[in-house]
């Protein structure tokens, strides 16, 4: 692709990505519905004038990998370890069931051969953490119960979702199944996630004491972006996803993260704040690339609508798609509000759901109709999620209130962070956000 073409293209997913989130405010749904909205309508769903590249893949990759790291940056490790038993029964009950209710309804139920069952399993264990955790930050309710149970769990069904989708990706290679690598992708995931933040708190203590010192502006962003970078190469290099490392990163230089290597900084709060400042803007401009680059990449028109068989499989595989992650959360003791807005919370697939589905259509173990099966229920899981989410709040927001102060929770409230708002927002207000725009 011609580098002129590539900046003319750059320009309208940008200026595309903006003026259909502003009108998804106004109509009074998230932004992120216009930005995946906007590459529906310039992709070849609709109006064709654009197409998914390599280029603006990559550029997507880093953005959903910057959010990662602020949302990592933000997370209260507290609130994690609060809802950490929580967290991991969703994760492994959406996992887990969405897989088995998918194999064994489309090999036992549809006669699909074992490897692509697996593959069409393997792709609704998918949960899109970038499209919830935007919702909820739109939403004020971030920092809630919900809020930290579905961050929790989101993240632990990536990991495992990634360790599925590696196995699945040697099955396929060999053409059959074979287990002699699966204990070393989960040995290299759980190293990394030990050394990673270790690493990120010492290094973050060196940028701290040399940025005051420094003659060049600008060292804190150029640093954390490079140290960003740099864990999302060794974390896909260790057997983990990208976007983990950026996590992983994040979560290393929150306020409330300790380890030996970083008390002097554990102890400077203040330099928290200052590089979440300084990496808004960065993470503001990458992060609509990769919500728009997911509408780019759904092709509505390569769905035989006339065909009995997508129309069955597909409200088969939405109903296992949405029951498989409601069955998950409710698995745990909380408020029947409160573990319905969890399952709403994991049902989106997005970007995770894509990459199995490109794994299974690239080995040739999706066929045409299938593949645009998982396509159609892939697009519903991602758009129609963040609607449900938006309408629950409204219908439930009394009952969605915390049972007892957060200070009393066991944990402090975090401070204003520009935009997700301050954790009272996670409360009986959170409803009234941004209200003044609807």
């Amino acid at each position: 692709m011609e580098v002129h073409v590539f900046l003319l293209q750059l320009a309208m997913v940008l200026m595309a990505a903006r003026i259909f989130g502003e009108l998804a405010v106004r109509w009074g749904m998230p932004p992120v519905i216009g930005e995946l909205m906007a590459g529906i309508v310039l992709g070849p769903s609709l109006l064709g004038l654009l197409e998914t590249s390599e280029m603006l893949h990559l550029l997507a990759e880093i953005g959903i990998i910057l959010l990662l790291f602020e949302v990592g940056l933000d997370a209260d490790v507290n609130r994690l370890v609060h809802a950490g038993a929580k967290s991991l029964i969703v994760a492994i009950g959406g996992f887990v069931l969405p897989f088995a209710l998918g194999f064994g309804v489309a090999h036992y139920t549809f006669g699909l051969p074992v490897l692509a069952s697996m593959v069409l399993g393997g792709t609704l264990t998918a949960t899109s953490i970038g499209i919830t955790v935007r919702v909820l930050t739109d939403l004020g309710r971030r920092h809630s119960i919900e809020g930290q149970v579905i961050l929790g769990a989101a993240v632990l069904d990536d990991v495992m979702g990634v360790i599925l989708l590696a196995l699945l990706y040697e099955f396929a290679v060999a053409g059959e199944v074979a287990w002699t690598n699966a204990l070393r992708i989960a040995l290299f995931v759980s190293v990394f996630f030990m050394i990673a933040p270790a690493a990120a708190k010492a290094i973050s203590y060196l940028i701290h004491r040399f940025e005051a010192s420094s003659g060049v502006p600008g060292l804190i962003p150029t640093a954390m972006v490079a140290l960003v970078l740099v864990f999302s190469g060794l974390a896909h290099f260790m057997g983990a996803p990208e976007l983990l490392g950026g996590f992983a990163a994040g979560l290393a230089l929150s306020r409330r993260f300790f380890l030996p290597f970083g008390v002097a900084l554990a102890a400077d709060p203040g330099f928290a704040d200052l590089i979440r400042d300084q990496m808004k803007p960065i993470v503001r401009l990458f992060t609509p690339i990769f919500f728009v680059q997911i509408g780019l990449s759904l092709n509505l028109q390569l769905v035989d609508w006339s065909s009995s068989f997508i129309w069955t499989f597909s409200l088969v595989m939405l109903l296992v798609a949405i029951v498989g992650k409601f069955a998950g959360a409710m698995l745990i003791s909380e408020s029947g509000p409160r573990r319905v807005v969890i399952g709403m919370g994991m049902v989106p697939r997005g970007e995770v759901g894509l990459v199995f589905t490109e794994l299974g259509r690239d080995s040739g173990l999706l066929g045409g109709g299938i593949y645009d099966v998982l396509i159609l229920v892939i697009a519903y899981t991602t758009l129609v999620a963040p609607f449900w989410i938006k309408w629950f709040y409204r219908r439930h927001a009394a009952e969605l209130e915390p049972s007892v102060p957060e200070e009393d929770m066991g944990y402090p409230s975090l401070p204003d962070q520009g935009g997700t708002g301050p954790p009272a927002l996670a409360g009986g207000h959170a409803h009234r956000v941004r209200s003044g725009r609807r």
